[in-house]
């Protein structure tokens, strides 16, 4: 079974380096918006849809016009041109919302992809991962520092695409690869069904339970950085620097979920071959006004994401129910370990 996996790698560019990434980031945002309106734009005077092909044509003659778009890597803005395309394919076929304009500081990342090619006999790579020397080399940018995964000696993978991202002043380089699982045969020896709450994030069918995350400092904190931002003038020094404590301090709760989430998965998937789970419908649960806070702060959705590939990948199951047949597929569940006792 072939797969597509990501890497993630915290860099370390230098101001020099630092300034291209940035230059990047800002070209992809910009074709995006532009291309983005004039969409929406030949739609309502004409009633016609822009294809990606015309989008591409159009962008070559756009690159003429503003000279410093042929400063950046060329890959990230046909991404960011193929990244719009498959928003509204998305939207159309009610996957997503429908496309917005992008905004500067938030999820700001460019895609640039792998260009192998082979000249006299010598083999030549865009992007190359070092892992002795921690190491990674972006095209137009060139040799970057980096950190991240201490258990890896070497990266002798197939390298799709690289998407650098930049989070507060942090930057990171997330590495899409192809990798091929042994698909392993499903042999049932444990069951479990398991329940997501709000108290309680986690309560499995033997009785443990996994505690939600205590961020009330953290939250408390963020209430009074807030409660500042308010009080200050606009477009002062000082409410620049308040945003950035501000963005480090949900960097950190969206790290601690995301590690609490993969300990909990791990624990789960390791110990089980066969999960269950009730099929929750998050969207009209958050539209619930008393909850909805808890309810996305728990990352429901997330667990179950995190849950369907570690248990793909690991030849194990996990079944998602219907709210009335649950009570009927644990009874199951607990017949089969009957059974095995």
């Amino acid at each position: 079974m072939v797969i597509h996996k990501a890497y993630k790698f915290r860099t370390y560019p230098n101001k020099t380096q630092e300034n291209m990434i940035n230059k990047n980031i800002g070209s992809s945002r910009s074709v995006f918006s532009y291309y983005l309106d004039k969409k929406i734009k030949e739609y309502k005077d004409n009633n016609k849809n822009i294809l990606l092909k015309e989008m591409k044509h159009d962008l070559v003659i756009l690159k003429n016009e503003y000279v410093w778009f042929k400063e950046n890597d060329s890959m990230s803005l046909t991404n960011s041109l193929e990244d719009l395309d498959m928003s509204f394919t998305n939207f159309f076929e009610k996957r997503g919302c429908y496309p917005k304009f992008k905004a500067k500081g938030i999820k700001d990342s460019y895609k640039t992809d792998m260009i192998r090619s082979i000249y006299k006999g010598r083999k030549y790579e865009n992007i190359s991962i070092d892992i002795m020397y921690k190491t990674i080399k972006y095209p137009k940018i060139g040799v970057v520092k980096m950190r991240g995964y201490r258990n890896l000696k070497e990266f002798n993978k197939d390298i799709k695409n690289v998407t650098i991202s930049k989070e507060g002043s942090k930057y990171y380089a997330s590495v899409c690869v192809k990798e091929e699982v042994i698909e392993r045969p499903f042999i049932l020896s444990n069951a479990l069904e398991i329940d997501l709450g709000i108290k309680d994030l986690v309560i499995t069918s033997d009785g443990i339970k996994y505690k939600k995350l205590d961020i009330s400092r953290i939250e408390k904190n963020i209430e009074d950085l807030q409660r500042k931002l308010s009080r200050c003038e606009k477009k002062s020094i000082r409410i620049y620097k308040l945003k950035f404590k501000i963005k480090r301090i949900y960097m950190k709760l969206k790290n601690m979920s995301k590690y609490y989430i993969h300990e909990i998965t791990k624990t789960l998937v390791s110990d089980n071959d066969l999960i269950v789970t009730e099929d929750l419908m998050v969207k009209k649960m958050i539209e619930e006004k008393k909850l909805s806070k808890y309810i996305a702060n728990a990352s429901f959705s997330e667990i179950i994401r995190v849950l369907k590939y570690k248990t793909e990948w690991s030849g194990k199951k996990l079944i998602k129910v219907n709210t009335h047949r649950v009570k009927y597929v644990i009874d199951v569940v607990f017949k089969i370990k009957m059974l095995k006792i």
